[in-house]
């Protein structure tokens, strides 16, 4: 090479390694920054089981939906801790011939984000209508609307189900004759530290805490075994405050939100306000439906159905006490669940009736939520949970 070449490209030597460098650093942070949407649906009508979409966390633009996987009402999501797994409740009153709902196991493809089945067990009681993964990875905890029931699935370590290990009948009613003639089990939660399960039952009005043992699989009734809520509140949702000292429970039947303090050494929950979901002139039927607290914990938001909208709440840092920030209802018709990105800077909202997922984003100072302008189509969606890959 010539002299004034071999200088030349000596010259160019840091300036292609650092534009090399970038390069790779850009495509790895694309990567890492690449987020999917797994949505569980009510089949039978337009979809065939649970959904994905690329979601961009930077805008809130979303991709066309695509079939993640074929599966029977999955109306619920849980992703595993190692991002390698997702578990679906399959919202049925019959399971492999028997009375009882199943849930299912998949495999998640680390690149495309597609699911692969692994196995289903028995929940053990009808219409199982929510899941959680403890934090450990070690079971699957479910909530059996039909039967009134909560149960502990193991995880083996291919990701695949066992027999459950642990199983615990609610008994009992309320004062509501066409909601509340027996337990409806409506969700399960773990607290932060992994010790103690809560179990909302919309049919008897109570929160009932379980002792958790992930080791053996097992839950076991806590002391005192539940918290009250007023007769005829209906407890649905039920999410735990960042702080691990607040709750917050939604009601379905009287249109409120509960806020609890909590005892973490102890698993016991106590009331200290209850507010309602609603503006005050709203004088039709309405079923609130979801609950989540924002990563920072500065904002509780709630699902209405009916008045078909989203309540926005500031939170009290002292207290845990809630005051409305206001109500979002574009485009919103029959909101189940919703989702808040990791980021906490949008909100995904799945519309039952509408057969849409809007995205509104969250004012991070206000707590106010605005369209974006983005959705997506699916039919019947219910549950939405954010996926990255594993690392």
């Amino acid at each position: 090479m010539p002299t004034a070449r071999l200088e030349a490209f000596l010259l160019a030597v840091p300036f292609l390694l650092a534009f090399s460098t970038a390069a790779v650093a850009a495509e790895g942070q694309g990567e890492a920054e690449r987020t999917t949407v797994f949505v569980g649906t009510y089949t039978g009508s337009g979809s065939r089981g649970i959904y994905r979409f690329d979601f961009d966390p930077a805008t809130g633009a979303v991709s066309k939906a695509k079939l993640a996987a074929e599966t029977t009402s999955p109306s619920f999501l849980a992703i595993h801790p190692t991002r390698r797994f997702l578990y679906a409740v399959g919202e049925v009153d019959s399971f492999k011939g028997k009375k009882g709902g199943g849930v299912s196991a998949f495999a998640i493809d680390g690149k495309t984000g597609d699911l692969t089945p692994l196995n289903a067990q028995s929940s053990g009681g009808a219409g199982p209508c929510h899941l959680v993964v403890d934090k450990a990875g070690k079971n699957v905890l479910a909530a059996n609307y039909g039967g009134g029931s909560a149960v502990v699935l193991p995880i083996a370590q291919d990701g695949t189900l066992q027999a459950h290990t642990s199983f615990a009948q609610h008994v009992g009613s309320s004062v509501n004759p066409a909601r509340q003639k027996e337990p409806h089990a409506h969700s399960v939660n773990l607290d932060p530290a992994n010790r103690f399960a809560v179990v909302a039952d919309l049919g008897l009005d109570k929160m009932l805490v379980y002792k958790f043992d992930p080791a053996s699989g097992t839950i076991t009734p806590n002391d005192p075994p539940a918290a009250a809520l007023a007769p005829g509140a209906g407890p649905r949702h039920f999410a735990f405050h960042p702080s691990g000292k607040y709750a917050y429970t939604i009601n379905e039947l009287n249109s409120t939100a509960t806020v609890w303090s909590y005892d973490a050494d102890q698993g016991v929950l106590t009331e200290i306000q209850t507010v309602a979901t609603l503006p005050d002139d709203f004088k039709g039927t309405n079923y609130p439906a979801d609950v989540h607290v924002h990563p920072s914990g500065k904002f509780v938001y709630g699902s209405n159905r009916g008045h078909d909208s989203i309540v926005g709440y500031s939170v009290d840092a002292a207290s845990g006490k809630l005051t409305v920030v206001g109500h979002q209802g574009k485009g919103i018709k029959n909101p189940r669940h919703f989702g808040i990105d990791p980021s906490g800077k949008f909100v995904l909202v799945a519309n039952q009736d509408n057969d849409g997922i809007l995205v509104f984003r969250i004012d991070s100072t206000s707590g106010a939520l605005s369209p974006t302008g983005h959705s997506v189509q699916v039919s019947k969606p219910v549950c939405v949970q954010f996926w990255t890959p594993a690392d």
